[in-house]
């Protein structure tokens, strides 16, 4: 990927995310602004994974691209586990356990989007 592709690249990335992670939201039983707040958790975070690691890439390489990726994922976690702490009204989860079943959901679906596509 060139950098001049990142802003589509981020756009496609960020939709196909809302929609999985607040699909799965959705299945798990979170209604209305719960469902909000996933969606503005997504839209704080997805951007910031989406384009380091993709400057990564660009800059140094695969490998330095996959080890930002692993760490800008694991601080996602904490960071949108904090977010559903604080402001989700359903606690039917931990908010932390929430937050990985949901990243590691649209992670996974991605992937397989990504390898069904490219």
């Amino acid at each position: 990927m060139k950098l001049i592709d990142l802003p589509y690249v981020m756009i496609r990335c960020l939709i196909l995310t809302i929609i999985i992670e607040v699909g799965i939201a959705l299945i798990i039983g979170y209604r209305k602004k719960d469902l909000i707040n996933v969606l503005l958790a997504n839209i704080l975070t997805n951007p910031v994974v989406t384009s380091v690691p993709a400057y990564f890439n660009v800059k140094f390489g695969v490998q330095s691209r996959n080890i930002c990726l692993l760490v800008l994922e694991l601080m996602v976690l904490i960071v949108e586990g904090f977010i559903y702490k604080k402001y989700l009204k359903n606690r039917k989860i931990n908010p932390y356990i929430l937050s990985l079943i949901l990243n590691g959901s649209s992670y996974l679906i991605g992937e397989i989007i990504n390898y069904v596509i490219y």
